[in-house]
């Protein structure tokens, strides 16, 4: 195999060729005029100054890899020329420590004699600050960040540790699959050799171990709480504890750790019930016992074996809330919130909603159940109350707050059931693909505490997303078996997108399953017939005999149209 650096340098010698073609093209119709291309078009742009030095940024747009992993981080030193279409412009420039897979930055040696043609621009070229951007993950939901971000104007590179190879592949990221984000100093080494302004921290648990402390320490603008905040998800006892002193409606509950007293409390409630560990459990650590024996088992589970670690060394017991589950989002500044689209999953792993629980095997947005009254309410008297408790508590939110609400059937009224201090998987990848803002400015204004003058902007589109899983997914799976047709998939319609959650190469060069969801095929719609017409649609294109998918995705909204319709 090629290694990274020739890859690079082939690839940018190419994209000099057809670069000069245009450049000269552009001479002949205008030749007193230099042009500004814009980023889609991942061609030459070259700021010139009246100096005797020069800067020149050559975008080489992701898809010129086709496999963007960088290993190494490409630290090579190449030499070449660069010249204009007028003679009178020429440089040779070098490459200097940084080549991001999807960038390249050159510096100019030297220069000779600048043409008047920059006279207008009093010997500069204004070019938008931009900025490059570390997602920190390797799921779907990093996958449809990579996603957005690469759409988004204000952002000039975008990598993606460690990613995954579907995301590498389809060119919405450059992968770094040997960046250790367990280690802070890593992640910030990494930061300041390649000019990264933005990171977005994607799963929990480097949130929850203080990653983004150690980065805002650091002077790196960082979209995600620290490990104080944090704790919104990483206890559930915390959590409660706050809703209690600031007021939040959520269901009513005790914390135990002791087995007998917490099977005492489930007998006197009465089942069905809730039973949930503490901390993280990678989304498995709830169980909504329907029999007083489904929550002793629980309980055992957590607090006797100890099948959830330290996470499960203290016990949460729930009321049952009875009503329709939504999500709630909003971003966070420390101050202010900013409420996202809404959007709903489909928890249980089987069609008509049985089975276990699991991280999601379906979404849509926007969720029809989330008026504007209701999301007006949720504002009040849930996010507002909780971004100004953690503000009195000494640990400002700075993030996404991720809301699991429960509209009761009784009232009609909102309750948390709990928070995620980071995007839903798989309700990110439905947002992403309405999402028409500038994601990198909106995530950078959040950090600045900017988000006050921040308005969003949205497809008025439908959105749904159907997860693939490997067969015996939220239990034991297979690993590496093969997936064949995506290309094809995408293909079924323009906007239909595939995110990738967990997915590898074989030797073959095949996509072979790595994880129990492993794809989200996902599309908009005018509606959400249309939205799941195009995802199902896909679905079919798609060759994998070990995966599976739940047949009804949008069930409930496809209700709310048919009661409104009538």
């Amino acid at each position: 195999m090629q290694n990274p650096t020739a890859r690079l340098q082939a690839a940018v010698q190419k994209r000099r060729g057809a670069t000069a073609a245009k450049a000269n093209a552009a001479a002949a119709e205008k030749p007193t005029a230099p042009r500004l291309l814009s980023k889609s078009s991942a061609e030459e742009t070259v700021m010139a100054s009246a100096s005797l030095s020069t800067r020149a940024l050559f975008k080489c747009g992701p898809k010129a890899f086709r496999n963007s992993h960088l290993h190494g981080y490409l630290k090579s030193v190449v030499s070449f020329p660069v010249s204009q279409a007028s003679d009178s412009l020429y440089s040779p420039i070098r490459v200097v420590n940084r080549a991001y897979g999807s960038n390249l930055i050159v510096t100019a040696l030297e220069s000779r004699g600048l043409n008047t043609a920059l006279s207008s621009t009093n010997g500069s070229l204004k070019v938008p600050e931009r900025v490059t951007v570390l997602v920190i993950g390797g799921g779907g939901r990093e996958h449809a960040l990579c996603y957005a971000l690469e759409r988004s104007p204000s952002c000039d590179a975008v990598f993606c540790a460690p990613g995954n190879s579907g995301i590498a592949q389809s060119g919405d990221a450059t992968c770094i699959p040997d960046l250790d984000i367990t280690s802070s100093e890593a992640v910030i080494s990494f930061c300041h050799n390649w000019g990264v302004g933005l990171v977005v921290v994607g799963p929990e648990a480097p949130l929850v171990a203080g990653l983004a402390n150690d980065l805002v320490k650091a002077g790196i603008p960082t979209f995600g709480p620290s490990s104080e905040a944090a704790a919104l998800e990483g206890s559930k006892d915390f959590m409660k504890k706050l809703c209690d002193k600031y007021n939040i409606p959520t269901a009513k509950y005790r914390t135990f750790t002791n087995p007998a007293d917490a099977k005492q409390y489930v007998k006197d409630q009465g089942a069905p019930i809730v039973v949930k560990a503490d901390g993280l459990a990678a989304g498995k650590g709830v169980v909504v016992a329907m029999t007083l024996d489904e929550a002793f088992e629980a309980i055992d589970t957590m607090l006797v074996e100890g099948s959830f670690g330290s996470a499960g060394s203290h016990v949460i017991i729930e009321e049952f809330l009875e009503g329709e589950e939504a999500s709630f989002f909003a971003l966070v500044d420390g101050e202010t919130a900013l409420p996202l689209e809404s959007a709903q999953d489909h928890k249980r792993v089987g069609d008509g909603d049985v089975g276990p629980n699991t991280g999601g095997m379906g979404a849509y947005s926007p969720a029809p159940i989330v008026t504007e009254e209701l999301k007006k309410k949720v504002m009040e008297s849930i996010i507002l109350p909780t971004v100004k408790g953690m503000a009195a508590e000494g640990c400002k939110f700075v993030g996404v707050l991720y809301a699991g609400l429960m509209i009761e059937k009784k009232s009609g009224l909102p309750k948390l059931i709990e928070y995620n201090v980071r995007f839903g998987d798989p309700e990110c990848q439905v947002l992403m693909m309405r999402l028409e803002s500038d994601l990198a400015q909106v995530l950078l204004a959040a950090c600045q505490g900017e988000l006050g003058k921040v308005s969003l902007t949205w497809s008025p589109e439908l959105a749904t997303v159907v997860v693939m899983a490997s067969e015996g997914y939220p239990g034991v799976y297979k690993e590496g078996t093969v997936i064949k047709n995506l290309d094809e998939a995408e293909q079924v319609s323009p906007a239909v997108k595939i995110f990738h959650a967990g997915t590898a190469f074989d030797t073959d060069g095949n996509f072979v399953a790595a994880g129990g969801r492993v794809l989200g095929v996902t599309a908009k719609g005018k509606d959400i017939e249309e939205a799941r017409a195009k995802a199902y649609d896909a679905l079919d294109v798609v060759d994998w005999p070990e995966g599976f998918y739940r047949h009804d995705i949008g069930w409930r909204a496809l209700k709310h149209r048919h009661m409104f319709a009538h």
